[in-house]
């Protein structure tokens, strides 16, 4: 009974941090324009539409956070087998992955900026100084935030796996998350007000990104506000909700196959979903079939 109340006390702990982990990189993800739509950021300069929007989209978000998260993981569970304290350890990979982050986010503006110097966007090293560190800033709160929910997973719950791999997992879940909740306000909502609502953008508006706010030119601190508060929680509680449930599959299973009939459990429910999307995806073939143009009336 012991055992199932520290289990469940666990479980709402790591949901907790993951709705604050999702919040900081759905926040720092636009901030950077990593997110929904990278492409346009990048296209504007090349249709006329200079801007001071910071650009560091050179991977997904997923592949992205996947590297972060597993490093600030590695390093903090090397600490921990040279017996350093588990809470220093954990700052300590954080710092350093988030140290990681910053010089991904540096080279990546300055290589992607560059790139357009013929089209004359110019690099602003105001926008470089002023917006890296707050990417770095939000970077640390979700690597911390993750590296802790694994560091309970292991050495909590029993998990078999080694920190780095579950840092790998869930940083593609967290980058996942942030990807499919929060770009939509980022992209949709926000880099493409001056469109109509549901009118979607077309060929004509490409690159045509608001690039002016209240007062002056808009930067992407601009953008990390309006995350703030609208695509930052959706994804928290994404993510959040993600990890609660999650943990519940381990903490029925993990008293099987010496702590393996969790994972186990997990290839068994993946393969059900699967099946059911193939399912889905013949059945909708079946139903509807390719498209077909409609038939003209005739005069």
């Amino acid at each position: 009974m012991e055992n199932i109340v520290l289990g469940i006390g666990v479980a709402a702990l790591a949901g907790a941090l993951a709705t604050v982990a999702g919040a900081a990189e759905d926040t720092e993800s636009d901030i950077g324009s990593q997110g929904d739509p990278n492409s346009q950021v990048q296209l504007a300069p090349q249709m006329g539409y200079n801007h001071r929007i910071f650009n560091k989209a050179i991977a997904g978000e997923p592949p992205a956070w996947a590297l972060w998260i597993a490093i600030g993981a590695g390093v903090a569970w090397a600490f921990m087998i040279m017996n350093v304290n588990p809470v220093l350890s954990i700052i300590i990979g954080s710092i350093l992955a988030s140290f990681v982050q910053g010089v991904y986010a540096t080279t990546a503006y300055l290589g992607r900026t560059a790139s357009l110097a013929k089209f004359g966007q110019p690099v602003y090293v105001d926008i470089l100084k002023s917006v890296t560190p707050v990417t770095v800033a939000h970077a640390f709160v979700a690597i911390f935030t993750t590296v802790t929910i694994v560091y309970l997973m292991n050495a909590v719950l029993g998990h078999p796996f080694p920190l780095p791999i579950l840092g790998i997992i869930w940083g593609i879940a967290l980058g996942a998350a942030g990807s499919a909740v929060g770009n939509p306000f980022y992209g949709k909502e926000r880099q493409y007000q001056n469109q109509k609502f549901g009118a979607g953008v077309p060929i004509s508006a490409s690159g045509n990104i608001v690039r002016y706010a209240e007062a002056g030119e808009r930067s992407s601190l601009d953008n990390g506000w309006f995350t703030s508060k609208f695509g930052g929680p959706a994804s928290g509680i994404c993510f959040g909700l993600i990890v609660f449930f999650e943990l519940w599959r381990h903490l029925i299973f993990e008293h099987y196959f010496g702590g393996w009939g969790s994972v186990m459990m997990g290839a068994i429910i993946v393969l059900i979903i699967t099946i059911m999307a193939r399912y889905i995806e013949v059945w909708a073939r079946k139903t509807y079939g390719p498209y077909t143009a409609p038939e003209e009336e005739a005069i």
